[in-house]
């Protein structure tokens, strides 16, 4: 099967590639209306882009009437935002961030979720969450359907069992981060694998817990 993509509609293009180009993580993420309301909501076009400096990417699409989402409203005039990691245990509150509500209204509130202050922004991160990065805006690129924000990593926060700052590595078998899987499914993260040079699978026991 081939496919031009300039054959098909904005939309078919969307249904393609959400679809296909899985399973994605999850930034849930939190910024400051202009009252003061915080705004969370979960993004799926999302990633780290590199180290050095420490960056990630979010990308937001427009609503239908070509307006731009609090989220995308916030971070514009803010320049600050607070990307988190969803796990297992808040999947389901992380999922319910995305329901539309008034500006002034705060998905935290909806949800149940406690807001902690952060260290180098204002906007607060959420206690639940087993990982925070606190961004500040470095770069923005907009298209004919979304506003694509690059996020600098001022500062992370994670639940205590997860790093080992000896080694700097993540214990994996304290995280199970959910991810996006095509339209309104989700993945769990608990069945991993090693590949070993020949190419057979090792499943190490420790992620099994």
């Amino acid at each position: 099967m081939d496919i031009d993509f300039a054959t098909l509609t904005e939309y078919q293009r969307y249904k393609l590639m959400a679809s296909l180009i899985v399973p994605r993580p999850v930034a849930l993420v939190t910024t400051l209306g202009p009252d003061g309301t915080v705004n969370a909501a979960p993004f799926s076009m999302f990633n780290m882009v590199g180290e050095e400096p420490p960056i990630v990417m979010i990308s937001l699409n427009r609503r239908s009437d070509d307006s731009l989402k609090d989220t995308a409203n916030n971070i514009v005039r803010t320049g600050e935002f607070v990307v988190h990691i969803a796990d297992e245990p808040i999947a389901w509150q992380m999922d319910q961030c995305g329901v539309q509500h008034p500006p002034n209204v705060s998905e935290l509130d909806v949800v149940g979720f406690t807001s902690l202050p952060s260290k180098a922004v204002a906007p607060p991160r959420i206690a639940e969450a087993p990982v925070a990065f606190e961004c500040t805006l470095f770069e923005t690129m907009e298209t004919t359907s979304r506003q694509v924000f690059i996020g600098q990593v001022r500062w992370m926060h994670a639940r205590d069992e997860l790093i080992d700052t000896d080694t700097w590595r993540v214990r994996l078998e304290h995280y199970f981060p959910v991810a996006r899987f095509g339209a309104s499914y989700y993945v769990r993260t608990r069945d991993r694998y090693l590949l070993d040079a020949q190419g057979i699978e090792q499943h190490p026991s420790a992620d099994k817990s």
